[in-house]
């Protein structure tokens, strides 16, 4: 047991509050397990709930709405590269597109929004603490959706079952697309 015992409110005294005004719930608990969330209320953790949408934090958009401000997103994308493809040729017309989509990391990384999401009303955040996740995890997180494409477009598909409603690239940068 701890000297400091847990609060009834479910934080523990000291404790510096988390990004939705409740405690951070990956910090070393008074039962002494560092990273598992502990129970509401300060009591004893419910490791069964581990994984799941953590307390305070806006619900997960579902796979419907990413599809959507993905392919908002697409055909913002794929109007410009075919002109261009039309206009100047196909090299010309990668580099477009390569522009666009460096763009709309930085968009997303400082924002947590690209058109096809502020459309939707979905935003990318970190999951750890409810931040955008700046304009490096955001480029990175578009360069792994690679690993979404290469098995069949399975990665895309994840959200549609997963607990945390990620695809591949998210659970590697550790983010989550949340509609408030």
């Amino acid at each position: 047991m701890s000297e400091n015992p847990p609060s009834p409110y479910g934080s523990n005294p000291g404790e510096q509050p988390g990004p939705y005004g409740q405690s951070n719930p990956y910090a070393q608990e008074a039962y002494g397990q560092p990273g598992v969330p502990s129970y509401p209320g300060g009591g004893p953790q419910d490791l069964n709930a581990y994984g799941q949408q953590p307390t305070g934090m806006p619900p997960l958009a579902n796979w419907g709405w990413r599809a959507l401000s993905y392919l908002i997103d697409s055909v913002i994308i794929l109007v410009p590269y075919l002109i261009v493809r039309a206009v100047a040729g196909a090299l010309l017309s990668v580099l477009v597109s390569l522009v666009i989509t460096v763009l709309f990391a930085y968009m997303e990384g400082t924002t947590g929004q690209t058109p096809g999401k502020k459309a939707v009303g979905t935003r990318t955040l970190r999951e750890s603490n409810g931040q955008v996740l700046g304009f490096g995890l955001a480029l990175g997180r578009k360069i792994l959706h690679i690993l979404d494409v290469i098995p069949c477009y399975l990665g895309f598909l994840w959200p549609a079952w997963d607990k945390k409603k990620q695809t591949f690239a998210d659970k590697i940068v550790s983010s989550v697309v949340i509609k408030p």
